[in-house]
């Protein structure tokens, strides 16, 4: 005779509870809520990006509060500033270094289209190098509009077939 107390007891609660979901469905509900972003502050929009993590504004809300400044480690690189023609190379290079998959936000007017430096030296937009998912317009953007722009990107990463990527790799 077994014993109530013993770990062959019947749980109908554990039988009972079964979750049925697509493999897309929940690969993407994971990536989205565990974004973590690889920080480019190469001008003044890295001041409001700093004050995104901070507690007014908490980014953690939307699981990226995980700033990893590795970029094997991080799967959104945030470019916020002036990309120059020197710089760009090594953003290039970070961001070939990071894991698939992988998205990118340009956060600001001189990210996003060189801003008001239309010199010889500044990149003309960071979408030149890098192919860009969302756009934080702005001068320098406020932290709301980068949180808005976190979750357009988390609205885009659960569209995505992300199941057949991973069997076809």
């Amino acid at each position: 005779m077994v014993s109530e107390n013993t770990e062959l007891t019947y749980n109908s609660k554990i039988e009972g509870e079964v979750i049925v979901s697509r493999a897309d469905a929940v690969i993407n509900w994971i990536r989205t809520n565990s974004m973590w972003p690889m920080p480019m502050g190469l001008a003044c929009c890295a001041i409001e990006l700093m004050a995104t993590a901070a507690s007014r504004f908490d980014i953690a809300r939307f699981g990226a509060e995980v700033m990893r400044f590795s970029p094997k480690q991080a799967d959104v690189m945030i470019v916020s500033g002036t990309v120059t023609y020197k710089m760009s190379a090594a953003v290039r290079r970070i961001y070939d270094q990071m894991a698939e998959p992988k998205w990118v936000i340009a956060m600001g007017a001189c990210a996003s289209s060189g801003g008001m430096y239309r010199s010889y030296a500044v990149l003309q937009g960071v979408d030149r190098i890098l192919p860009v998912d969302v756009y934080v317009s702005g001068c320098p953007p406020r932290p709301e509009a980068l949180l808005d722009a976190l979750m357009k990107l988390q609205d885009k990463v659960k569209r995505e077939p992300s199941a057949s990527k991973l069997l076809s790799a």
